[in-house]
């Protein structure tokens, strides 16, 4: 049902979604030397509690990245009976592995940030209690980390669902080791070095 063209216009529409809701958010947030970034204001806070991190960061793209991959899986499975090239068949099958494992391990990354700033955002965090405080604080640096792998591992998961990734990964590496190899050997023969020469002529008297 979609179309290149209608998915363009999707990706500008929700690119430009957030960016603009990114600079409303980050217009309440304010520096704490000890907590970071952090939301004082009543009403964002109310709607970063109920909406923001229980639907837009968490849920919502769960549940879309998920119909997505279910959607995928059940095109191939079409695919698969239907009198296609097995090239494309099997591009297909492994094209869907990488979109379900990247799904799986989105939201192994995603929910637990979103649930831990729910918690955050309602039960401040009292700095007369240290214990509880530096707990407090090393979660924060956890879950912002852990969050943060969720951009890292694209790759690395690609690489260990598809065999013909890594084939061509592998490709790639061999591809352009070869180009850098040559490019150094030949810049190696091509270096320009002074010549010393000592000149026969024992007839020059030295004054």
């Amino acid at each position: 049902m979609c179309t290149i063209k209608l998915t363009r216009c999707f990706t500008l529409g929700t690119g430009l979604i957030w960016f603009i809701h990114s600079i409303i958010y980050g217009l309440f947030l304010n520096v704490n030397p000890s907590l970071g970034c952090v939301i004082t204001n009543p009403t964002m806070t109310l709607y970063s509690s109920w909406f923001f991190y229980p639907v837009l960061y968490g849920p919502l793209p769960i549940l879309i990245a998920s119909l997505s991959s279910l959607f995928a899986f059940n095109n191939v499975r079409r695919i698969v009976r239907r009198q296609v090239p097995i090239v494309r068949r099997r591009l297909d099958q492994q094209m869907t592995a990488m979109v379900l494992m990247r799904v799986v391990f989105f939201v192994i990354f995603t929910l637990p940030y979103a649930i831990y700033r729910i918690y955050t955002i309602n039960i401040p965090n009292p700095q007369s209690n240290v214990l509880h405080y530096a707990i407090r604080q090393l979660l924060q640096a956890f879950f912002t980390s852990w969050t943060g792998v969720n951009f890292a591992v694209t790759f690395y998961i690609f690489a260990a669902s598809s065999a013909r990734f890594r084939r061509q990964v592998k490709y790639l590496i061999r591809k352009y080791w070869r180009q850098w190899k040559h490019c150094s050997f030949c810049a190696a023969q091509n270096q320009v070095g002074p010549i010393n020469t000592v000149s026969g002529n024992s007839d020059i008297d030295l004054e």
